[in-house]
């Protein structure tokens, strides 16, 4: 459970200002000012660390109410900037275009694929057919799982196949073109599980819906805020 304790702000303005920052493309300062418009004194550095604490959380969450997805899977991975040196974002989606999953990491390589794919067969089940592009990494990152098992992965390096997954890249990336060079890897992978947890709920990978009361987008709080000054206009849902 996500634990707000301590907080000054009321739930229902930390999470509308998150769900925002991963949903679209904008800035903190960007939310800054949209908050004061409607009432809310909050500073971007407050935000950020909002972030960072509640995203993955989030996304924890979230992950238990994930939909199956298909026995054909399409991998490819991207590139983020962290510190001005690529790191890379490995991503599976189906055929039908639902997120398998992802995984960012420091180096590509055959063990950072070995790895995305170990995590997303233990939290989706077994693909019998991958589709990739014609990296020699990945490739052998599927052999090396397929030498252990006696009914092995199908492999498919056909490029056109990946169209899928490489289109699913631009919605991931719309929304960070904003968000300038990221600081630091751990700060990134953070905003990315939000990133990638709404880009799911959209294409209605999740049984999450971020409009019923049921999502933890929709948390609602009897608190008040601490200051009896300040003025709290919630947005409109």
């Amino acid at each position: 459970m996500l634990n707000f304790k301590g907080m000054r702000f009321p739930i229902d303005v930390i999470l509308v200002c998150i769900r925002w920052y991963v949903a679209y493309p904008l800035s903190y300062r960007h939310l800054e000012e949209m908050m004061e418009e409607r009432g809310v004194s909050v500073d971007h550095s407050s935000i950020n660390r909002w972030a960072v604490r509640f995203l993955p959380l989030i996304e924890k969450i979230a992950r238990k109410h994930k939909r199956p997805v298909g026995g054909s899977w399409r991998m490819d991975e991207t590139y983020m900037k962290v510190k001005g040196v690529w790191k890379y974002l490995y991503r599976a989606v189906d055929k039908q275009g639902k997120t398998v999953d992802f995984l960012l990491t420091a180096k590509r390589d055959m063990a950072a694929a070995k790895r995305f794919f170990n995590k997303a067969m233990g939290a989706n089940g077994d693909p019998e057919k991958v589709a990739m592009d014609k990296s020699g990494a990945n490739k052998a990152a599927i052999d090396a799982i397929n030498a252990g098992r006696d009914v092995p992965i199908v492999v498919s390096q056909v490029k056109y196949l990946n169209n899928i997954v490489e289109q699913d890249h631009c919605a991931i990336k719309r929304v960070t073109r904003p968000m300038l060079n990221f600081k630091s890897f751990r700060y990134v992978s953070c905003v990315l599980a939000g990133i990638e947890l709404m880009h799911m709920i959209r294409k209605a990978s999740t049984r999450c819906d971020q409009r019923r009361p049921g999502c933890v987008w929709h948390a609602r709080s009897n608190t008040s805020t601490t200051s009896s000054s300040r003025t709290i206009v919630p947005s409109s849902r």
